[in-house]
């Protein structure tokens, strides 16, 4: 795996900064000072861009910007949750391009939750295969271009039991895979990209104290996505996504979060939108899609530790495959995932950290990974 190194300077610096003030008085004084410090930093934080630099063979020099914010939608509803709304953009020296506007809308006392996400995306992807009994070796790169809209509207139909529809559009164009690569070979489904529109229904059990970094409670989500042909779907497949959580603090703040995923699909699935292994929030540290197939299973544990006013850190140990169908998973095909991070309090009316991660699994596979909230 490429190692990509981001630079976070602005925070850092005005850390650095307020730290180093007047060291020599007492601890009091200090605590007092860092405080205040902070106060002003968060201000700060919620109204200018994270700046983000990144290196990778591949893509050269990338530049770019992120932004997270929490805020409430009315003054008058005082028990929904915070909404979301956090924006990245990325540039490189080779071509690449990436945009994206996420949100997560809470309304009317918490009745309606509204997830929705756009991307736009150009740049290489990297692909082992296709199945779990691949090598490292085997490492493919695939160019191509991708518009992408995901929206998900859900209402509370019971105590913590949210039930909606659920969208997700997308259009992959300029797929250019290497000359001698197995796409072309095997002719798989995909290689000439397509529009896709998927129609389905999505339900949510949620009793988390909070959305972005829960202590206890429990969440999951199912999502049931038909993709068919007389929607203009270029492939007619099915795709079911489930997503189960659970938080405990057993002493202190200390918090242990469980997390177990499950992707099934059936039908003409293209290769890009296969079920995929890795990323930045499950078995990080594997590049996601590096790994891909119909069905995949994954599931980590991670302990969270309060170390001293904003800042904690984690540690988490992970476990997951992919296969062609649940019969088709054994346990001796499972890759292992673990790694560290460190967390920094950015926003304390709502509990919310920038995480730094460094992900790991076997035979030298590593990630780094910057982002807001937690992972799960």
């Amino acid at each position: 795996m490429n190692k990509v190194f981001f630079l976070f300077c602005f925070q850092f610096g005005l850390f650095l900064h307020g730290f180093s003030q007047d060291t020599t008085s007492t601890q009091k004084d200090t605590l007092s000072k860092f405080d205040r410090f902070n106060q002003k930093a968060e201000a700060l934080f919620k109204i200018i861009p994270v700046p983000l630099f990144a290196y990778s063979t591949e893509a050269g020099q990338i530049f770019g910007l992120a932004k997270f914010n929490l805020f409430r939608l009315s003054k008058k509803d005082s028990i929904s949750n915070p909404t979301r709304l956090s924006e990245v953009f990325t540039m490189s020296t080779k071509g690449r391009i990436n945009a994206s506007v996420s949100t997560e809308l809470s309304l009317k006392e918490n009745k309606y939750v509204i997830l929705s996400s756009v991307n736009y995306r150009k740049q290489p992807e990297y692909i082992f295969g296709i199945g779990n009994d691949i090598s490292r070796d085997s490492l493919e790169e695939v160019e191509y271009s991708r518009f992408r809209f995901i929206l998900t509207g859900m209402r509370l139909i019971r105590k913590n039991l949210y039930l909606g529809p659920a969208f997700d559009l997308s259009n992959y164009y300029d797929i250019k895979p290497d000359s001698n690569s197995f796409l072309i070979r095997d002719s798989v489904t995909g290689l000439k990209g397509g529009f896709n529109f998927g129609l389905g229904i999505a339900g949510a059990y949620d009793t988390r104290d909070s959305r972005y970094n829960a202590s206890k409670g429990s969440y999951i989500i199912n999502t049931f996505m038909w993709h068919p042909p007389f929607l203009g779907s270029t492939y007619s497949f099915f795709k079911w996504d489930l997503d189960a959580r659970k938080f405990f603090t057993p002493w202190l703040k200390h918090v242990i979060a469980v997390q177990a995923t499950t992707t099934y699909i059936s039908g003409d699935a293209p290769f890009y939108d296969l079920a995929m292994l890795g990323g930045e929030n499950k078995m990080r540290g594997y590049y996601l899609g590096a790994l891909r197939d119909k069905v995949l299973v994954d599931a980590q544990v991670e302990y969270r530790l309060p170390v001293w006013n904003i800042f904690g850190v984690t540690g988490w140990l992970g476990t997951g495959r992919v296969a062609n169908s649940y019969s088709g998973l054994s346990l001796d095909g499972f890759w292992l995932s673990y790694g560290l991070g460190l967390r920094i309090r950015v926003d304390s009316k709502n509990n919310t950290n920038m995480r730094f991660d460094f992900g790991f699994g076997p035979n030298n596979i590593s990630g780094f990974y910057i982002n807001f909230a937690e992972a799960f």
